[in-house]
């Protein structure tokens, strides 16, 4: 269970929640563009859309433009600012979790530290949630009926196994003293499909962001019984966390900006000096609280010890259920 301590000493070391405030008006760069490795409407389109409208808006970057390029699960993008890096210092890419995952899969041949790590930005941790009828209104009450009927007790998702939803639900039952090899994972392709298979009982949790969790809960679809957070997260007051209820572990899928390799130093401080100043202003609370975002930042160095303390615990754990 060491690897859920790492995660949590990982993330206590490294995330720091920023509160929303005033910037000076002054402009710190002409232009970024922004690579997206994914299509419209994404999280990392919506991210990258969101920072360059906050730091437009705000004064703090003159103008913002945007290259949607998908394919190869992200691989494309990063091959191409590998690949064209001289041509591509006024370029920042988004990428989140799936970096860390697809990586060790060998989904792409490239990881993080091909690239210029240049900032954290935001986090979306994961919860598990039950039916709003559901007999189960806490992680005891889940670990209960896991011990009472292992096979009866599956968790759903809405990544494939091994995935992110997949990780978390083996995280967490890891943290809490259960065999994560033994806990049921079936992965559905829409949340449509998953919320029926709460209704109908073929699952007895959902593994999820936090974000949707929140807006099902709001809805009064679903109950929060975990939260992988290290403290309690405003937008749903009363959601227990993980830690709260005994099991030690936390896990945030961040998004943040890369750079190409090779990018210069002078350059490198600026971006790390827009995106940190953007968080004072109110043109990015306002994109924040649209999104449902959580503030994360962590830049530079910070930035590559939390990447490396997720990727050693990910790996772990993919290790242990067979998908490395």
């Amino acid at each position: 269970m060491h690897f859920t301590r790492r995660i949590a000493l990982a993330a206590a070391a490294s995330l720091a929640l920023v509160a929303p405030g005033f910037a000076d008006d002054q402009k710190v760069l002409d232009s970024i563009h922004f690579l997206i490795p994914g299509g419209a409407g994404g999280g990392w389109d919506g991210t990258a859309r969101g920072t360059g409208e906050a730091l437009t808006k705000s004064g703090l970057v003159g103008t913002a433009s945007y290259e949607n390029m998908s394919g190869g699960g992200g691989g494309k993008a990063i091959g191409f600012l590998i690949e064209n890096a001289d041509s591509n210092h006024g370029t920042l890419m988004v990428n989140s979790t799936p970096i860390v995952i697809r990586s060790l899969t060998g989904v792409f041949p490239h990881n993080f530290r091909d690239l210029t790590l240049v900032s954290g930005t935001i986090g979306d941790y994961a919860a598990l949630v039950v039916g709003k009828d559901s007999p189960i209104n806490s992680m005891d009450d889940l670990l209960a009926a896991y011990d009472a009927d292992p096979s009866s007790t599956a968790i759903g998702g809405g990544s494939v196994p091994g995935g992110m939803d997949h990780l978390v639900a083996a995280m967490v039952m890891e943290a809490a003293g259960k065999d994560a090899l033994g806990v049921k994972y079936i992965p559905y392709d829409a949340g449509g499909k998953a919320m029926a298979a709460l209704l109908s009982g073929e699952i007895a949790a959902l593994s999820t962001g936090f974000s949707e969790a929140v807006d099902l809960a709001n809805a009064g679809e679903v109950k929060i019984i975990g939260v992988t957070s290290d403290e309690r997260v405003p937008a749903a007051p009363d959601a227990m966390t993980m830690k709260e209820q005994g099991i030690d572990t936390t896990f945030v899928n961040w998004r943040g900006f890369f750079g190409a390799p090779g990018l210069p130093a002078e350059q490198l401080a600026e971006y790390q000096d827009a995106i940190a100043k953007m968080y004072d202003t109110p043109e990015w609370e306002e994109v924040r609280a649209r999104n449902g975002w959580v503030n994360i930042h962590n830049s530079g160095d910070d930035f590559q010890s939390f990447l490396e303390a997720q990727e050693q615990a990910i790996g772990d754990l993919m290790k242990k259920l067979g998908f490395l």
